[in-house]
């Protein structure tokens, strides 16, 4: 198979520095800044109009890992990002980003004391323990513990 993993998840929003701090408050952290603009290629390449333009950040979780996953942070201008994310997690799509923690418990509570708004308190499905909680713009994150 020439697949060999996630490389990035790419997740518009409103508000990039809203969401930057957000997502920094999870342990992401910027590795590469596009400014505001736009790349020829990059457009056609998503199937969008030569005219559009956005700015975005490029995180990651470690970032010594070469070949880690990253998270692109994308707030378009042109067309400018709109909408309310579904949280019907039934809905076709990609519909929530699990992250790996450790000590679930801990981190609810410290997340929940910043006031990020949760589904649920952490549950458990045999020997993982789970929980859903939302980003400034309603995007369905998670965090899992496999004890």
């Amino acid at each position: 198979m020439a697949i060999k993993g996630i490389f990035h998840i790419n997740v518009n929003c409103t508000n990039l520095d809203v969401s930057q701090p957000f997502y920094e408050n999870l342990g992401f952290e910027v590795v590469h800044e596009i400014p505001e603009g736009s790349d020829s290629e990059m457009l056609r390449g998503l199937g969008l109009k030569p005219d559009g333009s956005a700015r975005a950040l490029i995180m990651m979780l470690d970032k010594a890992a070469p070949r880690g996953a990253r998270l692109d942070l994308i707030e378009w201008s042109n067309p400018k990002t709109q909408g309310k994310v579904s949280n019907d997690l039934s809905r076709v799509g990609a519909v929530r980003i699990a992250l790996w923690t450790k000590d679930i418990d801990q981190e609810y509570m410290r997340l929940k004391s910043e006031g990020v708004e949760f589904v649920s308190d952490p549950v458990k499905m045999g020997d993982v323990r789970w929980c859903c909680f939302y980003d400034p713009d309603g995007m369905t994150l998670e965090l899992i513990d496999f004890g």
